[in-house]
């Protein structure tokens, strides 16, 4: 029997799981981190303080499967995209990593546009503030000592690989999440890097996310106690890892929940909304794009209302919701508590409830916060319909799938029978998926989904009067952001 570990390095924890060749999981080890907030406009970590939580998941699982260690054949990764991890000459970190959720570099943005104002013709993506091509461009021009120092650029869960098998590099599906990659021709954007006057020097290699990276390495082997020798596999971003461990097909949508959310769906050929307001990535399966509309805002936006309302636990909080008419009472949420990526890229756009009055309480507040995230997964499928892509059926993951409100919710608005993944730790169980297929034990990632991805009996039907009713709603919703656009308070991002 072989072994595969999946290592998932999210926003807020890292979790390593051991999966063996027909698709069972023996053990999980997580280990949980915070983001380092120095004001409001800022989100950062340190790598080599995940680095460490990664490798104590590792230890974890090295020690409960003492027996079977032996047996691993592979790891590989699912990470957190469009962060900036920066290197010296050294291998060693030059600063703190930004990441995805770090909103300072809207002036960068801004010079990107004047500089480099086709690139959206190359990387079929809009550059949002997280991204690093604008994280990198800020720190040139906020903190040159910095960037004199920078002899490699990478993603954060390449800089975990790194520590593993000691070799630097990246792959397609991370690489067209940074906002300087050619999404066509699978490679850098160095016509863009040049127009931006960047060192295209300090862009790591680019290969597939099932290509073989190299080998745990003996550094690691006596950190983790897991042998030398096993095969490290490049792996991907978190969105689409999660996507094959959701046994993802095309013509399926992928309404994902969890810090944030994302509506997605796999296609053939490359992509894009004629505005750019959805981003278009390499996929992790070869030959393949995925179309995705981000939103910034998905669970932290329960996780925000349980603490202020002071309920105990989320079971709770989604029950109170089913108690609740579709609707809330005419409430409703606009979900923009970190800004907004898709459709409007807004990141000083703010949250509302609107249309309060004294008949509200907390389950129409619960509710209306739920079908705010959704209706806001809405505006994407409205797009995706725009661009000639019809759907009939969605599969729910991350939070969301756990909860029958949810699950109604999602069927009415986005007007799909929605299925269910029996698995969790999708992103954990695709990276392990990858493993499995870049050592060889599958020869493509669609023969691995049909032995291990299994759906849950328990479906959830559109309604036809709850479908016509979200219709009429989401039509108001749709209005709440360009009447309040220029209302929302601009902030002033400190450090430029």
């Amino acid at each position: 029997m072989r072994y595969f570990i999946g290592v998932d390095l999210g926003t807020s924890s890292v979790k390593s799981l051991l999966m063996d060749e027909n698709g069972q999981t023996l053990g999980i080890a997580s280990r949980e981190y915070d983001i380092i907030k120095q004001n409001s406009s800022w989100a950062e970590q340190k790598i080599n303080f995940l680095w460490r939580k990664t490798s104590e998941t590792l230890s974890e699982l090295a020690s409960k499967f003492n027996s079977l260690k032996n047996s691993i054949t592979a790891m590989s990764f699912s990470g957190q995209m469009h962060g900036l991890i920066a290197l010296d000459k050294n291998f060693t970190p030059v600063r703190n990593a930004i990441i995805w959720a770090d909103q300072r570099s809207r002036d960068s943005i801004n010079y990107i546009e004047r500089t480099a104002p086709d690139y959206r013709e190359k990387i079929f993506n809009s550059i949002s503030t997280g991204f690093l091509a604008a994280s990198l461009i800020w720190i040139r021009d906020n903190e040159p000592e910095n960037y004199e120092k920078i002899k490699y650029v990478m993603l954060p869960k390449d800089y975990i690989r790194f520590k593993i098998c000691g070799e630097i590099g990246t792959e397609i599906s991370d690489a067209s999440g940074t906002g300087l990659f050619d999404v066509i021709k699978h490679e850098w954007a160095y016509d863009v890097i040049a127009k931006l006057n960047l060192d295209p020097k300090i862009f790591v290699p680019c290969k597939n996310s099932s290509d073989l990276a190299g080998k745990l390495n003996k550094v690691c082997a006596r950190l983790t106690g897991l042998p030398e020798g096993i095969s490290i596999i490049y792996g991907g971003g978190d969105t689409l890892v999660q996507a094959i461990g959701n046994g993802a097909r095309e013509n399926i949508l992928i309404s994902n929940i969890g810090t944030a959310s994302q509506l997605l769906c796999a296609i053939h050929k490359p992509m894009h909304d004629k505005d750019f307001r959805t981003n278009t990535f390499c996929h992790v399966i070869q030959n393949q794009w995925l179309l995705m509309g981000a939103n910034l805002t998905g669970g932290a936006a329960l996780k925000w209302l349980k603490k202020v309302l002071g309920i105990k636990d989320y079971e709770t909080m989604t029950n109170l919701a089913l108690e609740s008419e579709p609707g809330a009472k005419d409430l409703l949420f606009l979900p923009y508590l970190n800004g907004e990526r898709t459709p409007y890229n807004d990141p000083q756009a703010r949250a509302i409830f609107f249309g309060l009055n004294m008949n509200h309480g907390q389950k129409e507040f619960i509710r209306a916060a739920m079908e705010g995230i959704i209706f806001a997964q809405r505006e994407t499928l409205e797009i995706f319909r725009g661009m000639g892509l019809n759907f009939s059926q969605v599969i729910v993951s991350g939070g969301g799938a756990k909860s029958a409100a949810f699950r109604e919710i999602i069927a009415n608005v986005l007007k799909c029978i929605v299925i269910t993944n029996k698995i969790s730790e999708q992103g954990c169980i695709g990276a392990a998926i990858l493993a499995a297929v870049g050592s060889g034990t599958f020869r493509t990632i669609y023969e691995a989904c049909d032995k291990i991805i299994k759906f849950g009996d328990s479906i959830a039907i559109p309604d036809p009067k709850k479908m016509s009713l979200y219709d009429e709603i989401f039509a108001r919703f749709q209005k709440i952001y360009p009447a309040n656009k220029n209302l929302f308070p601009r902030v002033p991002v400190v450090g430029q």
